[in-house]
Parts: C-alpha cells; sequence; structure tokens
C-alpha cells in the first residue's frame, strides 16, 4: 500500500511541477500529499472525495489510477511510461482543483472525509414534556454561560491577532542566523550548544506555523528541527547535498511567509524528499 501511496503522491508531484503554482496552491498539493499518505483507507478515501464537489474530478482521476494499480497485474517493463501517462492525465484535472481550493477549502473538504457533512447523524429525540424543571434558574445559567463565552472569545481574538500581527518576523527571525550556521557547518565550524538552541526554535515555530494553519511552514520547520538534532548526535554528516536541502527549507519558509510570487516547486520537492530520508534515520539521542 506504501507504494501505490508513493506513486500517486510522485504523480501528483510531476503534475504539479507543470502547472504554475502560486504559494497557497503549492500548499494545497502538499496537504493532498499529505492526506494520501495518513489515509487508512485510501480507496474509501477516493470514493468519498468523489463526493466532495471541490475534489470530485481529481479524485476519479486518482481513483482509475488507484484502480489501475490495485486491478491489475504491474508490468514492470512499462511501468515507467504508465507513470509519466498517469502524471500527464493528472495536471488538467489537478489544476481545476486547485484554482477552487484554498487551503483552508480544502481543509474542510478533507474533513468530510472523516464523515462530516457527507453521512448525516441520525436525529435523536427525545421526549421532554414530562420533564420537571425550574425555568427561571435555568435561564440564569444559560445567560451567564453566554457571557463567559463572550469574554473568552474576545480574549481568544485578541490573542489569536497579536499572534498573526508577530507572525513574519517570529519566522524569519531566526532564518539568516540560521543561513550562517549553515555555512559553519559547511566549514565544521559549529558550537553543538548553537544547533540544540536553532532546533528547538524550529520546533516552536514549527507549532505556530501549524496553529494558524500553516501546514507546509510547519512542515518546513519540523524537517530543520530534525536535521539539525540529528547532525548534532552525529547521525547526520552535514555534507554538501545536506547543507543545500536545508538551505531548500529556509527557502521554501520565506517565500510563503513573504508571500512571493516565484516557482519554489524545486525548492519545495528537494526539502519534501530531505524529509523522507530524515525518516529513516534513528537518532542515538532524542535530546
Amino acid at each position: 500500500m506504501d507504494l501505490i501511496k508513493n506513486y500517486i503522491n510522485q504523480s501528483i508531484t510531476i503534475a504539479a511541477n507543470n502547472l504554475r503554482l502560486n504559494n497557497q496552491q503549492i500548499e494545497v498539493v502538499a496537504l493532498l500529499k499529505e492526506a494520501i499518505s495518513k489515509s487508512d483507507k485510501l480507496s474509501d478515501d477516493l470514493i468519498n472525495m468523489k463526493k466532495i464537489t471541490e475534489l470530485s474530478t481529481l479524485a476519479i482521476r486518482l481513483n482509475d489510477i488507484y484502480n489501475s494499480l490495485t486491478q491489475n497485474p504491474i508490468d514492470f517493463l512499462k511501468i515507467s511510461d504508465q507513470f509519466k501517462e498517469h502524471s500527464r492525465y493528472l495536471i488538467k484535472d489537478l489544476g481545476h482543483m486547485l484554482d477552487v481550493c484554498t487551503p483552508a477549502i480544502f481543509k474542510s473538504a478533507i474533513e468530510k472525509l472523516k464523515g462530516i457533512d457527507i453521512y448525516p447523524k441520525e436525529e435523536i429525540k427525545v421526549d421532554l414534556s414530562k420533564r420537571v424543571y425550574d425555568e427561571q434558574p435555568f435561564e440564569r445559567s444559560e445567560t451567564e454561560e453566554i457571557k463567559e463565552e463572550i469574554i473568552f472569545e474576545k480574549i481568544e481574538e485578541t490573542e489569536t491577532e497579536e499572534i498573526i500581527q508577530n507572525f513574519e518576523s517570529t519566522i524569519l527571525g531566526p532564518i539568516k542566523p540560521l543561513d550562517n550556521l549553515l555555512k559553519k557547518l559547511s566549514d565544521n565550524d559549529v558550537e553543538y550548544e548553537e544547533l540544540i538552541r536553532f532546533s528547538k526554535m524550529m520546533d516552536e515555530n514549527a507549532a505556530l506555523s501549524r496553529k494558524i494553519g500553516f501546514e507546509i511552514l510547519s512542515g518546513m520547520h519540523r524537517i530543520v528541527s530534525k536535521a539539525l538534532i540529528l547532525i548534532k548526535n552525529r547521525d547526520l554528516m552535514p555534507g554538501r547535498e545536506v547543507i543545500e536541502s536545508l538551505r531548500a527549507c529556509l527557502i521554501v519558509i520565506v517565500a510563503v511567509v513573504r508571500g512571493k510570487d516565484v516557482d519554489i516547486n524545486n525548492y519545495l520537492n528537494k526539502a519534501e524528499r530531505f524529509g523522507n530520508q530524515l525518516l529513516k534515520i534513528k537518532s542515538k539521542d532524542n535530546s
């Protein structure tokens, strides 16, 4: 099953590379691939995706690819040509989906795969006609609850506004110092305390990005954080390819935060491949 998920995700990546995507569309592609990777029952999810307006056309195409891989014997001599064909067919349908889906719309659509809005819950009928209760205390209690909700909503809204206002400076602040750290790493001139400090900083910013809804930013931060710890523990050697992969993560972060209308697909793909490689490395020390 992992092979099929990887095949489909790679097809999506190739199709996306043939489209000129803005940063929001790149994030939607990343969310789509994440949803496929995390799916427990991919066949069922693809069928349910057909019922969601924004995803239906793409879901039909993805389901066709899934069926061709699971219902027919794989001809390894022709699989390369088949992969190119599947990727080519995806371009139009993926482009259509990205035209109508923002990250927020896509997340809402994916929630429906869990049963929200697709399978309406049965109405539970309760006969309260014979219930005896004191009407006045209930009304006072309800009023107090509403007051409390309003108070807490205002506090939460204020906190969220402050987080959003400071988000750009918080996320971009460590980037330049971290880029300097990467230069030191390539020269083997770095103190391990710095690696720990920056790793914790990136981990915190990953959590912040996720809280606001920037999944792609959160992923880039997690990759950098984990890589720095692996380097500190000598489980990962900071060679040229590793340094360039880490720098690709930083480029994606800056481009997304600043809303640069540039093609960062190559950097994003490089960063994602690097993240997948890190998953295979077991650290001796998780501190």
